[in-house]
């Protein structure tokens, strides 16, 4: 590759980049406005209680075949067939993605009632503890002061 084509392909991603939304700054001077991201704290909930049904479905449903599909594999490793050493590669292997699946998906529900927590902790915080320059905490009465 030239280097005038690697030159032309950095200045063609720079232009590309520059076109898609940008998170965490404001968008470029003549540009259009972005959308804000907002999420309440209902699809949040729903969100975690999705997950959380998932893990439970995989947790139930992903583990049927395994009792017979280990007893498939011993029996024809004791018979003496190759099968049964694949099909319990096979066996660990599903045990293995089931598990991370069933990890992610309750990190996910974790994570969003976490969030949530967290949020209404903070909303807590910034209802009841407006504070003056100084740090020290505000009565309602003070604040209204402010805004006359």
């Amino acid at each position: 590759m030239a280097w005038e084509e690697w030159e032309q392909i950095k200045a063609e991603a720079a232009a590309k980049q520059s076109t898609h939304m940008q998170l965490n700054q404001a968008p470029a001077e003549g540009g259009g406005g972005g959308a804000d991201l907002a999420v309440h704290d209902d699809q949040l909930g729903k969100l975690g209680n999705m997950a959380y049904d998932l893990r439970e479905r995989l947790r139930v449903h992903g583990d049927h075949a395994r009792p017979s599909t280990h007893q498939a594999a011993v029996d024809l490793f004791n018979d003496g067939l190759d099968t049964g050493s694949a099909l319990t590669e096979l066996h660990d292997a599903w045990n293995t993605q089931v598990q991370t699946l069933k990890e992610a998906c309750a990190h996910i529900s974790n994570h969003l009632d976490y969030s949530r927590a967290e949020h209404a902790k903070d909303e807590a915080d910034i209802a009841t503890g407006m504070r003056n320059a100084a740090g020290e905490l505000m009565t309602v009465s003070r604040i209204n002061d402010y805004l006359q």
